[in-house]
């Protein structure tokens, strides 16, 4: 049998996963009766944690916003100090982006309203890594609204500014969609979701999203493609349908030793073939782009195969021809 205090954690740990819990499935979850559950609410609102009370034919519960910080050891100013730092941790490349968001989400839910506000006065940037460009700016309320509909799977309806909106103001029609999960990679927050008008996946940029209120009824989680998430946002980034894999492969000799090719190989492989010789088979989204990539050597370049890399370097010889013809 469990301790109180025991029990009191699990308890605590159901109500942040769902926003409302009915009392029966949480005394069939902890294996005690209803009247236990009201007793440890009433021993959890003791210590601080805001649990109220919803209506409906089973009755519930949910954890809420309180008037003071639940007793989790830290004061005040070190719940900004780590509620910033998980703000952060977006720009680290560390593998923990996703993981931070849902600890930023947890504490922001039971955060009194006097550090929201000292938290909103504090704005910061993060540094991209070099050549990755500007870092787009999301808000934390879209990050923290995105991820508890997620957590909750209640669908999403939002409002998506796009280049490619056909209203002259740039913005969709709203979009409905099935959150699913959030993904960092190339220094931009992306929504992977099943798009309910499309009836298919989508990835949508977090920083053109703009939230609408309230969130649609619940749903039922679908198995994303491949069942890896960071597998399939990558293969969507590469232009791939399913395989994270660049849809176009190919094999080029190099006039340079492998040591001086690896650093600039991305996720290539490169195999030494002499002292002054290297093999690197590499891809890209297009037939034209791995040609014009590999140019960047600045060596001479022995195409291995397929066909298609050796007529991309004959139609991009051609272009850069035209191009110095048409230089003043």
């Amino acid at each position: 049998m469990t301790t109180t205090a025991s029990r009191l954690l699990d308890l605590l740990s159901l109500l942040q996963i769902r926003r409302d819990w009915p009392g029966s499935d949480l005394a069939a979850r902890l294996g005690v009766s209803q009247r236990t559950v009201r007793r440890d609410v009433d021993r959890l609102r003791a210590l601080g944690y805001r649990i109220v009370a919803t209506m409906g034919p089973a009755g519930g519960y949910r954890l809420d916003a309180g008037s003071d910080l639940p007793p989790l050891v830290f004061d005040d100013d070190q719940a900004i100090a780590i509620t910033l730092a998980l703000q952060a941790a977006s720009g680290l490349g560390a593998g923990i982006e996703e993981a931070a968001l849902r600890a930023l989400t947890t504490i922001r839910q039971v955060m009194p309203a006097r550090l929201r506000h000292r938290l909103a006065a504090v704005e910061f940037a993060t540094m991209a890594r070099p050549g990755d460009g500007p870092v787009p700016l999301v808000s934390v309320e879209v990050l923290t609204t995105i991820s508890s509909a997620i957590r909750a799977c209640d669908e999403l309806r939002f409002d998506y500014a796009s280049p490619h909106a056909p209203s002259a103001s740039g913005v969709q029609p709203p979009r409905r969609v099935e959150p699913h999960h959030l993904v960092t990679a190339q220094g931009r927050w992306y929504l992977v979701a099943w798009d309910l008008e499309r009836d298919d996946w989508r990835i949508f940029r977090a920083d053109r999203i703009h939230p609408r209120s309230p969130t649609g009824p619940r749903f039922t989680p679908r198995a994303i493609p491949g069942g890896h998430v960071r597998d399939f946002v990558a293969a969507r980034l590469k232009g791939s349908g399913q395989d994270n894999t660049w849809p176009c492969i190919g094999t080029v000799i190099l006039a340079l030793p492998a040591e001086a090719v690896r650093p600039f190989a991305g996720d290539g492989t490169v195999d030494t073939i002499g002292p002054d010789r290297c093999r690197i088979t590499t891809g890209s989204w297009s037939w034209i782009a791995l040609a014009a990539a590999l140019n960047q050597f600045d060596t001479a370049i022995e195409v291995v195969g397929p066909v298609e890399l050796t007529t991309a370097f004959a139609e991009l010889a051609a272009r850069n021809a035209a191009t110095a013809r048409g230089a003043p």
